[in-house]
């Protein structure tokens, strides 16, 4: 009994945060999903969203685990921490990889070319990652608590 009381406090202490996290990242991604459907497109800005959208849903997971998410804007690593904790996420070690490249860089001058395909592909990468079922049943407990 002892111990499933220490597991609630636990939790109980950084559901906040892992909410905020999950809200940051939706709405990043979301950006990214408007700024995709305008006449106009500024292709560099909607990868930098989903490159953020990505690391905050990482940040989110890590948090949900009782892991403080290092200040760093490198998927890579940060997938490599949710990887440590649970192997499903070397489901998306490729596209941590390939979103990587957009996260700071891109906002800087001699930033790499993006075109439409690159923006197509970004947008699935994460909603591929954002299904991830580990990903998905934190929603869910989110969407349930807020019900209590």
């Amino acid at each position: 009994m002892k111990r499933l009381y220490i597991k609630m406090a636990k939790y109980y202490m950084n559901i906040k945060d892992v909410k905020e996290w999950m809200i940051i990242a939706d709405n990043d991604f979301d950006s990214a999903k408007i700024l995709n459907a305008a006449v106009k497109k500024h292709m560099e800005v909607i990868c930098y969203l989903c490159a953020q959208a990505t690391e905050k849903y990482l940040k989110c997971y890590l948090t949900y685990n009782n892991v403080i998410p290092q200040k760093t804007h490198n998927l890579v690593l940060l997938n490599d921490y949710c990887i440590e904790i649970n192997k499903n996420f070397l489901n998306i070690k490729m596209e941590c990889g390939f979103l990587n490249r957009y996260n700071n860089e891109i906002r800087y001058p001699n930033r790499i070319e993006v075109n439409e395909e690159d923006v197509n592909f970004v947008i699935k990468t994460v909603e591929k990652i954002k299904e991830i079922e580990e990903l998905k049943s934190i929603r869910e407990e989110i969407i349930k608590l807020e019900q209590e």
